[in-house]
């Protein structure tokens, strides 16, 4: 089982074009790869190699110092667009974490990785793992390696508090199949720079879940980091050979290079780039149609399998196109580049067919005419009748003028004179139709102060605050009924605020409907819209 892990990594990381150094069986080298059961198990473990080759620095360098005082000062960065796996492992590691503003593109560049190294250098930090992406999920977009790589390389001993070199890891974990094709390797440029590598051939190489391969340029400082041997595990070839047990969290492993071997050997190499390529061209076939179509605008690139797209409307439009059913019944894919929801389209079937795209495209292109229609349904028209009653005197804005005898008699007899009752009826008739005439421009103006209200609503939570409320924020469905429920209280003239819409959307759940969700603005104070 070894021995073949050994084979298939060394196989796979010529595939897809890593320098030697990496490989296994590179004559001399200390390279070598191991295939985990996630790419958040990569990143994971790398960022444990990485914290112990710092410490271990920092203790020759400074005995006297206690190695919890070490240990807060050490920060890890990584662009706002990495995977929630780079985050958590900075939590289990106990590493403060930066994350970096990307550009245009989406893509961490050199400059500002180097800019804040230097600030908080001066704020006595230690920086000491750089984890980038080749495929980011949100978008797919591909941080500049060869910006980044020689960043990590500047470190000199300028200060006491600086260490050697920068750990970088690279996470491609979508992306990184697909670099068996030629034609990619250009986004990896810089992949020299690198200390660990890892991607997903179940992603995107027709093997099933789960098998993420990972690899490193000096096995030693992994397997020093994560090194365990009690008794019970010793036995008398323990340095004669590579024993994965030590490359990784778990002790049992699983039989995961049989399964790559056997796709290999069934596909080929050739096979298998013909498979990428087909998705990448189903891809580019799924933005024309887009691009050409006045309603949609493509978000970023279009490189791999995936196209980020949106509404060329408000942001309650794009919400209501991926809440709706004929796109996606049972689960959402959306993401926020720029702080604006886009729809995530990606390629992944194994037969998938231009049948296919037309279909999708379809689907997509229905869906969207019909939020358009609603969004555009009452129309604003002048009413002869409401203009009538108006100028015999009838005031919608008012309620019915009833005299103290006959509000009175109302009580007691329960009814009203037929004066009084036609009188109330064409007041009523009067305030309804101007309220279909005026509703429209309300809505229009509302919509637009809600936009604003929300993005400012989003950008004050963090984190951990998201993960305590009862909704997720990451939940098209809860953010829309949230909406929804804000726009019938506004108009039944409640003040609206972040606050408010705050408290309506941690208040109920995601598979409440929009009259469950009136109901729990009970606990917030505010009263509840009939």
């Amino acid at each position: 089982m070894t021995e073949l892990e050994i084979i298939m990594l060394n196989w796979f990381g010529k595939m897809i074009g890593l320098p030697k150094e990496f490989l296994p069986l590179t004559e001399g080298g200390k390279g070598g790869g191991v295939i985990q059961g996630s790419a958040s198990e990569c990143n994971f473990v790398s960022l444990l190699a990485a914290r112990f080759e710092v410490m271990k620095e920092l203790r020759q360098r400074f005995p006297f110092v206690e190695e919890g005082l070490l240990l807060s000062k050490l920060i890890a960065y990584c662009s706002k667009e990495a995977h929630s796996s780079v985050e958590k492992a900075c939590m289990i590691g106990m590493v403060k974490l930066r994350i970096l503003e990307t550009d245009s593109k989406f893509r961490l560049r050199g400059d500002v990785l180097r800019n804040v190294i230097q600030e908080d250098r001066n704020l006595g930090l230690i920086p000491f793992f750089v984890s980038t992406t080749l495929g980011t999920t949100s978008c797919c977009s591909f941080d500049v390696l060869s910006e980044i790589g020689p960043v990590c390389e500047e470190n000199e001993f300028v200060s006491r508090h600086e260490v050697k070199i920068l750990w970088l890891h690279v996470d491609a974990a979508y992306a990184g199949s697909a670099m068996i094709c030629p034609e990619f390797r250009y986004l990896m440029n810089g992949v020299e720079y690198a200390m660990s590598f890892n991607t997903n051939p179940n992603k995107w190489m027709l093997i099933n879940f789960d098998c993420s391969t990972m690899w490193v340029k000096d096995r030693f400082k992994l397997t020093e980091a994560l090194a365990v041997d009690p008794l019970y595990l010793q036995h008398s070839w323990m340095d004669k050979s590579i024993d994965y047990r030590h490359w990784g969290i778990p002790l049992s492993r699983r039989f995961r290079s049989l399964k790559l071997w056997f796709v290999i050997r069934t596909y080929g190499v050739e096979g298998l780039q013909n498979y990428v390529r087909e998705h990448v061209r189903l891809a580019k076939k799924m933005e024309a149609l887009l691009r050409a179509d006045p309603m949609f605008e493509i978000i970023g690139e279009v490189v791999m399998g995936l196209v980020c797209f949106r509404m060329r409307v408000t942001f309650l439009n794009n919400l209501t196109l991926m809440c709706n059913g004929m796109i996606n019944s049972n689960a959402y894919v959306p993401a926020s580049l720029d702080n604006r929801f886009v729809i995530r389209f990606c390629v992944c079937a194994e037969n998938a067919s231009d049948d296919d795209i037309d279909k999708a495209y379809n689907i997509i292109s229905q869906s969207a005419q019909h939020t358009l229609h609603e969004a555009t349904s009452t129309p604003i028209v002048e009413d002869q009748e409401a203009e009538q009653l108006e100028e015999k005197g009838y005031d919608a804005e008012n309620t019915v003028k009833i005299d103290d005898s006959a509000a009175e008699r109302s009580n007691t007899e329960g009814q009203l004179t037929k004066e009084e009752l036609i009188a109330q009826k064409q007041n009523d008739t009067l305030a309804k139709k101007r309220s279909d005439r005026i509703l429209p421009k309300v809505l229009i103006q509302l919509k637009r102060k809600l936009i604003e209200m929300t993005v400012e609503a989003l950008a004050l939570i963090d984190v951990r605050t998201k993960q305590e409320m009862n909704c997720g924020f990451n939940d098209p469905h809860c953010i829309y009924l949230s909406i929804k429920v804000t726009i019938r209280l506004v108009l039944i003239g409640k003040e609206f605020s972040v606050q408010v819409f705050l408290a309506i959307t941690s208040n109920f759940n995601i598979n409440e409907d929009e009259e469950s969700a009136c109901t729990a603005l009970s606990q917030t104070g505010l009263q509840t819209p009939i």
